[in-house]
């Protein structure tokens, strides 16, 4: 869970060097959030395990997942750390700079994961790579225990343990983060691969990508990920599950933003 701070300039900085920008503007993103709202937003039951400061940003994030009907019982707050932040420099040509500081999202620990224990068979579990991976890895072995459906989403790209890898069902990566995978040696039997404008592909299941005006594909894998397994859990299929999770990519793309705004 991270507040996204971000600064307009004409040319971003050299080295040693002070330019002026424009306002700064202040929006949600991190993984976890943009995946819960996206599941909620399908319309299943969805519960948030994650770290916030003592903050008002944290304050504010805990507020804007519940007003969209995800539980936030989970979301601890970490009274000496910050909540995260990624700091977002955009120049005229639409190129960026980002600087995360991860903040209480480093300092989710295993203790925090007692919810996944309640967990039960035909509840699904997803997971992303923005916390310690001893977390990611313990949450996902816990999960599979108690007969949870697990769905890890290897982002951003990490060597997670191979007895981990072969619980998920199934394990989402895109292009660049798959030729990461191959190159490891490292490859489960259920692999989904997002494609971008050639949709997605979960063996030999095939969904190609829906037309859509772009504005914008901050989010937009993070959309397809929470939709896919509020499908899951709802008791979809394959091919079912991934149109679904489609659509909701194809949304996100039309409008600016890795969030949808806040219910009114």
């Amino acid at each position: 869970m991270n507040e996204d701070v971000r600064v307009d300039v004409d040319r971003r900085p050299a080295g040693g060097e002070t330019v002026l920008g424009g306002d700064i503007t202040r929006s949600y993103g991190g993984k976890g959030g943009n995946q819960a709202i996206a599941a909620a937003l399908a319309g299943v039951p969805t519960a948030m395990i994650a770290a916030v400061g003592d903050d008002e940003a944290g304050r504010a994030y805990r507020q804007r997942l519940a007003a969209f009907g995800v539980d936030v019982s989970a979301v601890v707050v970490r009274v000496a750390s910050p909540t995260g932040t990624a700091i977002i420099i955009v120049d005229a040509d639409g190129e960026n700079s980002i600087v995360v500081a991860p903040g209480a999202n480093s300092r989710l620990a295993i203790a925090d994961l007692e919810p996944v224990d309640s967990l039960r068979p035909g509840d699904v579990l997803l997971v992303q790579l923005e916390v310690d991976l001893d977390v990611v890895a313990a949450a996902v072995r816990r999960a599979a225990e108690v007969g949870a459906r697990v769905v890890i989403n290897l982002a951003p790209y990490a060597a997670l343990p191979a007895d981990v890898l072969a619980l998920a069902d199934p394990l989402v990566v895109n292009e660049h983060e798959n030729e990461q995978l191959v190159a490891s040696g490292r490859r489960p039997g259920a692999v989904l691969v997002t494609l971008g404008a050639q949709g997605s592909r979960w063996g030999d299941v095939h969904v190609p990508a829906e037309r859509a005006q772009v504005v914008d594909t901050t989010g937009a894998g993070d959309a397809y990920c929470g939709a896919l397994v509020a499908a899951l859990a709802a008791g979809c299929d394959e091919s079912s599950a991934m149109r679904v999770a489609t659509s909701a990519a194809a949304r996100a793309v039309s409008r600016v933003g890795a969030q949808p705004p806040a219910p009114s």
